[in-house]
C-alpha cells in the first residue's frame, strides 16, 4: 500500500513537468508550421491527452470490462468540462473563439447525443442496453466528417497566430513527443496505484471507472489546461478539452467496440448519460454569450460536478 502511495505522488510529478513541456512544445510547433493553435490543441495536444483513456479502454475490451471502457468515457467527458474547465476558468477567464463556439462545441454535442442514443436501446426499442459493432462503427464515421472539418480549417489557415516559435522545430517536436510520453506515464501510474487502493478497500467496478479511472485517465487533460491557462494560452486550454471529448468518443469507444464487438449489459444510469450531455451544452451555452468561459460560469461548472459525484459516490 506505501509502494503505490509513492507511485501515486511521482505519477503527479511526472503529469506536471510533462504537460509544462507539452504545452510550450505543441505552441511554439504551431508557429513553425503556421498552424491555428486551435487546431493544434484540437488534434495533438486532444490526441496526446487522450492516449490514457485508449490505452484503458483496449485493455479494458481485452479483458472483458466493458463497463470500465464507457465508464471511462463518460466519467472522463463529464470531468474535462466540469472539473478541468471548471479549475482553468477559475484561474483565468478563458476567451473562447467564435468558430469554437459556431463550429467545435455544436459538433461535440451531436457526436455526444449519438452516444447516448446508441446506449439507449432500452429507453427507445425495450431491448436491454448495448453498445454494438455497428454502433461504434457509426461513432467513427461521425468522428471522420470532423477530421475532415479539421483538414479543411488547416488547409484555409484561419485564426493563425504570428507569435516567436520557443524551440527550434526539432525541439518542438521532440518535446512534445517528450510530453505526451511523460503524460501517459504519469497518468498509468496514478491510475493504476489508486485502482489497487480502491479494489483493496472494496469500491465497486462502475464507481472506480466513474472517479479514478475517469479522474486518473483526465489528469493530463487537467494538468495541461491548467498550465495552459496559467501561460495564457487559452486556445490550448479550451482546444484540449473539446477536442479531448471527441476523441473519447469517436476513438477511444469507436474503434475498440469497432474492433472486439458488443458491450453488453451496461450498468450505467441515465443520470450518468444526461450529466455528460448537460454538461457539453452548458459549455455551449455559456461561451455563447460572451465568447468566454468566466469565472463565475467556472465555478459553476464546479457545483455540477459536486453535485453528480455527491450522488455517484453516495448513490
Amino acid at each position: 500500500m506505501i509502494l503505490n502511495v509513492v507511485i501515486l505522488i511521482i505519477g503527479f510529478i511526472v503529469l506536471i513537468k510533462g504537460a509544462d513541456l507539452f504545452v510550450d512544445a505543441a505552441s511554439s510547433m504551431a508557429n513553425h508550421f503556421h498552424i491555428s493553435k486551435m487546431i493544434i490543441a484540437l488534434t495533438i495536444v486532444a490526441f496526446g491527452t487522450s492516449a490514457p483513456e485508449l490505452a484503458v479502454s483496449f485493455k479494458s475490451m481485452l479483458s472483458g470490462s466493458g463497463d470500465i471502457v464507457l465508464g471511462n468515457v463518460i466519467g472522463s467527458n463529464i470531468l474535462n468540462i466540469l472539473l478541468i474547465l471548471g479549475v482553468a476558468g477559475c484561474v483565468h477567464s478563458l476567451n473562447v473563439k467564435s468558430a469554437t463556439v459556431k463550429k467545435e462545441l455544436p459538433i461535440t454535442i451531436l457526436l455526444t447525443t449519438l452516444f447516448v442514443v446508441v446506449l439507449s436501446d432500452k429507453l427507445l426499442s425495450n431491448h436491454s442496453n448495448s453498445l454494438t459493432r455497428s454502433d461504434g462503427i457509426s461513432i467513427i464515421l461521425f468522428f471522420l466528417i470532423f477530421i475532415y472539418y479539421l483538414f479543411k480549417t488547416a488547409r484555409n489557415k484561419i485564426d493563425i497566430e504570428n507569435d516567436e516559435p520557443k524551440f527550434n522545430l526539432f525541439n518542438s517536436i521532440f518535446l512534445t513527443v517528450v510530453g505526451i510520453i511523460c503524460l501517459v506515464l504519469g497518468s498509468n501510474a496514478v491510475v493504476e496505484s489508486a485502482s489497487f487502493i480502491a479494489s483493496k478497500i472494496g469500491v465497486s467496478e462502475r464507481l472506480i471507472s466513474l472517479t479514478i479511472i475517469a479522474l486518473g485517465t483526465s489528469l493530463p487533460e487537467l494538468v495541461t489546461s491548467v498550465v495552459a491557462t496559467r501561460k495564457g494560452e487559452y486556445d490550448i486550454a479550451i482546444g484540449n478539452v473539446v477536442g479531448s471529448n471527441i476523441f473519447n468518443i469517436g476513438i477511444v469507444i469507436g474503434v475498440p467496440v469497432a474492433i472486439f464487438g458488443n458491450i453488453n449489459h451496461i450498468s450505467f444510469s441515465y443520470v450518468d448519460l444526461s450529466v455528460m450531455l448537460l454538461s457539453a451544452v452548458l459549455l455551449l451555452l455559456f461561451s455563447f454569450k460572451d465568447y468566454k468561459l468566466d469565472k463565475k460560469e467556472a465555478i459553476m461548472f464546479l457545483i455540477v460536478f459536486v453535485i453528480y459525484y455527491s450522488y455517484v459516490i453516495l448513490g
